[in-house]
């Protein structure tokens, strides 16, 4: 059995038109849905921000651009049947291919090889039979006014 431990993250929040950017997953026993942010873990010896330019290279295979801090959230949550604690570096940054706005989802590929499929979802898509991950995101990102 392992210790458990706090997980440093560090995830991006694109936004445009209305809507972010997200990542829908399922917890295995509870079967809820949630939508996270592209992002995370960070690595030892790089910042946050080094974490989730990497991130982003990594699970899409594109460059970031004006990367900037908007908060820090910590996040107790319960997972396949396990607590989980994250300290998370919440950012905003912008794709440099601009045309990456226009599509409808981003295809991806999680460090560990699984494929997943990033969407762009309105602010109204998020509810609390879906939320949006880690908690207190929303609530950061109408501080910052970038959500609706």
């Amino acid at each position: 059995m392992t210790t458990p431990r706090i997980r440093p993250l560090a995830l991006c929040v694109f936004h445009h038109d209305g809507k972010i950017l997200v990542n829908e997953a399922r917890d295995p026993i509870t079967e809820q849905p949630f939508f996270r942010p592209i992002g995370g873990g960070i690595e030892f010896g790089e910042t946050s921000a080094q974490a989730v330019v990497r991130e982003v290279q990594e699970e899409l295979g594109l460059p970031i651009t004006d990367v900037c801090l908007l908060g820090t959230l910590e996040s107790l949550f319960m997972y396949n049947g396990t607590p989980g604690h994250e300290i998370v570096q919440v950012y905003d940054a912008r794709f440099v291919d601009a045309s990456v706005y226009a599509l409808p989802y981003l295809n991806g590929q999680e460090s560990d090889g699984a494929a997943f499929v990033a969407k762009w979802l309105p602010w109204a898509g998020f509810t609390e039979d879906a939320p949006l991950v880690p908690d207190g995101l929303h609530e950061l990102l109408k501080k910052v006014a970038i959500s609706g």
